[in-house]
């Protein structure tokens, strides 16, 4: 297994502090986090660089992007009902989609992250499944002959393996897998341990939190049964990415020192077995 860490953990540093950070550690890859293009949200969100530029960043070091994690989704109404079937366009979710997967392209990573989306109230299950499914299958359009898949985050209103297995099955594309979130599968009583059969090769990354009394906390430091995902997954043979997805965006004030968060997650993965990363695999770090 590859490992990577999500830049949710580190809004406020640059491109070049996070390349730098990740070869430190051992790091094999980084999710770049984009909230689209335009976006200041993050100092290091790609929309903010030249694609050129980035691979300029990363070359030296050997860390590779995992993932362009953007937030585009396909669930929202067509607005007004009637007119807007009549007139048409391409849904925003599909256009981001799009925008996404050129900047991935662009900057050499395998996958674009993507959300189904929670489906609105006034829809029926079926109702808005079919129109998420058919905005998919224009997303993984937009993917062919690119080098690029599209990997689908449990969420919203498909948490689970099983449910977003329907959405695979009916696009029935090989540029679409699913980026898994056990935490988020486990909330809705789903074994994260069954959803490596359940997705086979349709899994292409796999996103790791851990939790303490409502706080994400280090791998293995938590309530989470993260080691045990990482075990199974070892054991099934999975060579994909692993993403640490430390949330410290969104704490604010308060959170725990990053860099220390980082450097304990990635040793203790390379503990637990199966996860390949270049420094940690060489020996202990020094937390500062």
């Amino acid at each position: 297994m590859k490992l990577a860490f999500s830049t949710v953990a580190t809004p406020e540093w640059t491109l070049e502090q996070v390349a730098a950070f990740a070869e430190e550690v051992g790091y094999d890859g980084v999710e770049l986090r984009t909230f689209g293009s335009g976006s200041s949200q993050f100092a290091c969100d790609p929309a903010l660089t030249a694609p050129e530029k980035i691979r300029t960043i990363l070359a030296p070091t050997g860390v590779g992007v995992a993932c362009v994690a953007s937030s585009a989704s396909y669930e929202a109404p067509v607005t007004p009902p009637v007119i807007g079937h009549i007139l048409g366009g391409t849904p925003a979710g599909v256009k981001l989609t799009a925008w996404a997967v050129d900047l991935a392209a662009r900057v050499e990573a395998p996958l674009v992250r993507v959300f189904p989306g929670t489906i609105p109230g006034m829809d029926t299950r079926w109702t808005g499944t079919n129109r998420i499914v058919e905005r998919l299958e224009l997303a993984v359009a937009t993917a062919r002959n690119t080098g690029v898949q599209l990997a689908i985050e449990n969420s919203g209103s498909f948490t689970t393996a099983v449910a977003l297995s329907e959405l695979l099955d009916r696009v029935n594309s090989p540029l679409l897998g699913v980026a898994y979130n056990p935490a988020i599968a486990a909330l809705d009583g789903e074994d994260p341990a069954n959803a490596i059969n359940v997705l086979g090769d349709r899994l292409l990354s796999v996103k790791l939190r851990d939790m303490l009394n409502a706080k994400p906390v280090a791998l293995g430091e938590g309530t989470l049964p993260t080691r045990k995902f990482v075990e199974a997954l070892a054991k099934s043979g999975y060579r994909g990415w692993v993403v640490h997805e430390h949330d410290a965006a969104w704490l604010g004030e308060g959170r725990e020192d990053v860099r220390s968060v980082l450097m304990r997650s990635a040793k203790a993965l390379a503990s637990w077995g199966g996860v390949a990363a270049r420094g940690v695999a060489r020996g202990p770090m020094a937390v500062r």
